[in-house]
């Protein structure tokens, strides 16, 4: 497994993340997408809403608020239930997770107590827990003082269930279907950490699909194999890397009757990628007082009830990456699905000091940009090139050479075989759009 330093770097320099507010000495935890980075995260979400919204007719998309009536968060038991049990270090105040500190060996016996090792300073201190709610608090109102209380939204689903009756009655759908939306969410995490994996500001692919309660086992299994379809054959993860793990009783959401985490192997350990959950009919019977929705058979109005697959943007983003990074002898190479990768195409003159060989690929690369995102590079040798367009993952470089003058061909060359053709230039467009996977 590669070096999540190497990941970092690589991100970095190649204009993937950075860290955010730099010049400012940053803030923990907070990442901006370059523009590389927003080009890859904005194909992953591209493909998934066409995937699971354009090519389905049982699902509708939202783009909903950030921040909602408070009201909202009472009904969903997020203000009373959505917390983690905090430990706080008595000598330094460093603070961790309390459920998170077995992986750590913590907390131990010692005799009839319980201690645990403080990670920062390395103190022992009594296993005294509290719980700290993830909600994160902001004020709406011309002063402070006079303000009300709103939170920030910590995941997308709510609002699917807020506007249900209203996406019912405009879009006339009936059960099974489906309400998907892309979007962020906000938690104060008492630990973010591990690049991208675990921050305070994130994005959610999520969908909310309704049923009918003797059909969730069904339905359930088969938003799994879609999880896992969109995983191995869209994202393109080694099938070796991704783990199943049905959550016990006790260790599920408090709406949750069945939940599946799929966990993938990070270099910083095995850890959650995506989340499947059985929300049961909690949503909706805490939001509306009466039965939403009316078979239109048999005339009988119920609660529907709810399967959640939950996809997140971010931590799709640097599974790829990780799946994706390969060292090869002397290059790095990004072995994005060429659908994921930020260009899809790179156009080179063979010689930048060369106006004829410079026009004609400039043609060329003006041509393919009205079909493809499309990188042009003249800098340094050609071989310089390949290698710098391997390491962002373009899976196709075009170099227009002397023999392109007579013969109006180019030489394409593959990323992952680093096989070289010729290709008419009147057949590239056609070439490059059959070979994108």
């Amino acid at each position: 497994m590669v070096d999540i330093d190497k990941i970092i770097s690589l991100c970095k320099r190649r204009g993937f993340i950075f860290p955010g507010s730099e010049i400012y000495g940053g803030l923990a935890n907070s990442w901006d997408y370059g523009p590389l980075g927003v080009e890859l995260k904005n194909n992953i979400k591209q493909l998934w809403w066409e995937r699971f919204v354009h090519q389905r007719d049982d699902m509708v998309g939202i783009d909903a608020a950030i921040i909602m009536n408070p009201k909202v968060w009472e009904s969903s038991g997020h203000l009373s239930n959505f917390s983690d049990p905090l430990v706080e270090c008595k000598k330094c105040g460093s603070r961790e997770r309390a459920d998170m500190l077995h992986t750590h060996g913590f907390p131990e016996k010692k005799d009839t107590e319980l201690y645990w090792e403080c990670l920062n300073c390395k103190t022992q201190n009594l296993f005294k827990p509290r719980m700290f709610n993830l909600m994160l608090k902001t004020f709406l109102g011309s002063t402070e003082e006079t303000a009300s209380i709103v939170y920030f939204r910590p995941e997308t689903a709510q609002a699917m269930f807020v506007d249900f009756k209203n996406v019912l009655d405009t879009s006339r759908k009936t059960i099974p279907f489906g309400i998907a939306q892309i979007g962020k969410a906000f938690r104060n995490e008492i630990t973010p950490g591990n690049f991208i994996f675990r921050t305070r500001e994130f994005e959610q692919m999520e969908i909310e699909y309704f049923i009918k309660e003797e059909d969730w086992k069904e339905k359930f299994e088969h938003w799994q194999k879609e999880m896992w379809s969109w995983m191995i054959d869209v994202l393109g993860l080694e099938k070796s890397h991704v783990h199943e793990l049905d959550i016990p009783d006790g260790d599920r959401a408090h709406y949750s009757k069945k939940t599946i985490d799929f966990e993938y192997d990070y270099p910083f350990g095995r850890k959650e990628l995506y989340g499947l959950a059985y929300r049961t009919d909690f949503d909706l019977k805490n939001h509306f007082k009466e039965a939403p929705y009316k078979d239109q058979e048999t005339g009988e109005a119920f609660y529907p009830h709810v399967i959640e697959p939950t996809w997140g943007v971010d931590r799709s983003v640097l599974a790829v990456l990780c799946d994706a990074y390969t060292e090869e002898d002397d290059r790095v190479v990004l072995k994005l699905k060429s659908k994921l990768a930020p260009y899809k195409v790179a156009v080179f003159p063979l010689l930048r000091n060369k106006p004829e060989l410079v026009a004609k690929a400039r043609e060329i690369y003006f041509n393919l940009k009205k079909e493809f995102t499309a990188a042009w590079d003249d800098r340094g040798n050609v071989g310089k090139r390949y290698y710098s367009q391997d390491e962002i993952g373009t899976p196709y470089c075009v170099t227009v050479d002397f023999d392109t003058l007579e013969d109006k061909m180019v030489t394409v060359r593959d990323r992952d075989t680093t096989k070289q053709e010729r290709v008419a230039i009147n057949d590239l467009s056609a070439y490059i759009k059959n070979a994108i996977q």
